[in-house]
């Protein structure tokens, strides 16, 4: 248990103070990368903006994450009901997720302006492939000689979706959310960049327009706190729900 909580903790002060040395003996320009000292300097300094701008990605990157969970459970479990659904819709949720999303955000800017919700459906957009196709691959991938069995002692196609199909699915499922959870951030902070009021990544592109690098940097620091934070809190609940799958093995 305590190796588990020391190990990360002491990689990363020892990350920090490689890229702190490597910065002081090469002498790398501020402009270029800055050390950590600068960096958490800044953090302090601009707390207040750096705290009000998280609130609005945080809140934006739930937001979408949130609606890419329901829809794209819903979504999975028509698409996993059948093969044949299966088969054709997997191509066009491809085509789908082969556009780039930034591409996206201009045309979302055009519908709905400046703002949060262009960052909502950025991250709904980024994060809701993944979570449909592991829904769908669970509920498709059950074995044929279950099912068949299943339905010869009565079972419906509902019963068996729902009773085993459903549970089944869920370590596919969990697992998803944990990889849709950090695009989500992906998705708000390109939307943020693009055209946004408010939030990370308006700041870091306003911090890097007048090459405040530190707080670019700052930036990219609470972001990466707040996706190990989000993405911890998703793995407790699998952990939580799906016990059964994770037996043998160190929870």
């Amino acid at each position: 248990m305590w190796t588990r909580t020391l190990a990360p903790a002491a990689f990363t002060l020892a990350l920090f103070l490689a890229w702190e040395a490597l910065c002081r003996a090469l002498r790398i320009p501020l402009t270029i990368l800055p050390s950590p000292s600068l960096v958490f300097s800044a953090l302090w300094e601009y707390r207040a903006p750096i705290a009000a701008n998280a609130v609005v990605t945080l809140w934006t990157t739930l937001a979408g994450f949130a609606l890419a969970t329901v829809f794209g459970l819903l979504l999975g479990i028509v698409v996993g009901w059948h093969r044949a659904l299966y088969a054709a819709f997997y191509p066009v949720m491809v085509g789908f997720n082969s556009v780039p999303k930034v591409a996206v955000v201009p045309v979302l800017i055009l519908w709905f302006g400046l703002g949060e919700v262009p960052a909502v459906i950025t991250a709904f957009l980024i994060s809701f492939f993944p979570i449909v196709v592991n829904v769908a691959t669970g509920l498709a991938t059950v074995e044929p000689e279950l099912e068949d069995v299943l339905r010869a002692l009565g079972a419906s196609k509902l019963d068996v979706v729902r009773k085993v199909g459903i549970p089944r699915s869920m370590p596919y499922f969990f697992g998803s959310l944990k990889v849709a959870v950090t695009l989500a951030f992906v998705g708000a902070v390109v939307s943020e960049t693009v055209g946004a009021n408010r939030g990370l990544g308006k700041l870091m592109l306003d911090a890097q327009a007048s090459f405040q690098v530190p707080i670019v940097f700052a930036g990219l620091l609470v972001l990466a706190f707040l996706g190990i934070v989000l993405y911890g809190a998703t793995a407790a609940v699998e952990v939580r729900f799906t016990r059964w799958a994770f037996r043998g093995q160190a929870t």
